[in-house]
């Protein structure tokens, strides 16, 4: 089995810009992807942020990312890891399902999950009434009531993006404001069909095969109230924070109290040789720009490890 230099896990911003950065030192680079490649930004229908691109969506500025990786020669496989285990040799054996695979070093870069928000018929009427992607599912409730959790910035963009199909779109915010940014807001109350609801939580979805009730509560004071429609008539999309993808390597790296990898300013963990970048590591911005950064100094630094070896 031959043994690479560096082996990338997620193709994300933080993976492709770290293979790149990779590739560009001449290092054999691997980078495996469990399922589509370019990570959270595909599920971003409009990007307004990134420097020097004023408005781009997800899925074509990830297409763009790979395509520079891929011609600079780096590789990208379609693998799902399962566990990460430092050899006696100081290498790597990364296990996946369609096998063991070698390497030298590591760079970590799963990225995260979508949480779930914990009410009662959420894991049941999951992908039939419950979502985590605007993106994805918005076309299925076009002129339909939709109710959104959350008040982040990923919550008001899914929001705004859900508002242009739904009939109305209900806001419902835990606390007494929201953290998404001042821009987002402002956005949500100029919408004609966004509704925002503070202090408020779902406590349950009910109904046969599609909800058919949703039972709210006020956080402030307790009181519920149970709100009845037409079954399949709107749907709940969940946008509470993401959970970090770090089981593989949990016994190799240190973790912090939310599951995210500490690593230093290099992005070197705890274990010598695996590197972890992006959304799976403990930091305080999550943004594809912050992704980028860490995927090239993580990659920077690994190319400098294996010249020391």
């Amino acid at each position: 089995m031959p043994t690479h230099d560096l082996v990338i896990v997620g193709s994300g911003p933080a993976g492709t810009a770290a293979a790149l950065y990779a590739r560009r030192q001449l290092l054999d680079v691997l980078v495996l992807e469990k399922a589509s490649y370019g990570g959270q930004p595909l599920l971003t229908s409009e990007i307004e942020n990134y420097p020097g691109i004023p408005k781009v969506n997800g899925y074509d500025l990830m297409e763009s990312m790979r395509k520079q990786a891929e011609d600079a020669g780096a590789r990208f496989n379609t693998a799902e890891v399962k566990h990460v285990y430092k050899r006696p040799d100081g290498a790597f054996s990364i296990a996946t399902h369609d096998g063991p695979t070698t390497s030298r070093m590591v760079i970590w870069a799963s990225g995260s999950a979508p949480r779930q928000a914990g009410f009662d018929g959420e894991t049941r009427f999951t992908g039939r009434g419950v979502s985590y992607c605007a993106t994805c599912d918005a076309m299925f409730y076009r002129k339909k009531l939709v109710f959104v959790c959350g008040g982040g910035n990923t919550a008001a963009e899914e929001a705004l993006v859900l508002s242009r199909f739904a009939s109305k779109v209900v806001l419902l915010v835990r606390k007494d404001h929201m953290r998404a940014q001042k821009s987002l807001q402002q956005k949500l109350q100029d919408a004609d069909n966004v509704e925002l609801r503070y202090n408020t939580r779902i406590l349950s979805l009910a109904g046969d095969e599609l909800p058919s009730s949703i039972t709210i509560q006020n956080t402030a004071n307790g009181e519920t109230c149970k709100e009845t429609y037409d079954e399949g008539s709107f749907g709940v999309f969940v946008f509470v924070g993401m959970q970090p993808q770090n089981d593989a390597v949990a016994e190799l790296v240190q973790l912090d109290a939310s599951g995210h990898i500490i690593t230093d300013e290099l992005m070197q963990t705890s274990t010598t040789g695996l590197y972890a970048a992006g959304d799976c590591r403990a930091k305080y911005l999550r943004q594809i720009v912050t992704a980028t950064s860490d995927g090239a100094i993580a990659a920077s630094r690994a190319a400098e490890y294996l010249t020391s070896l």
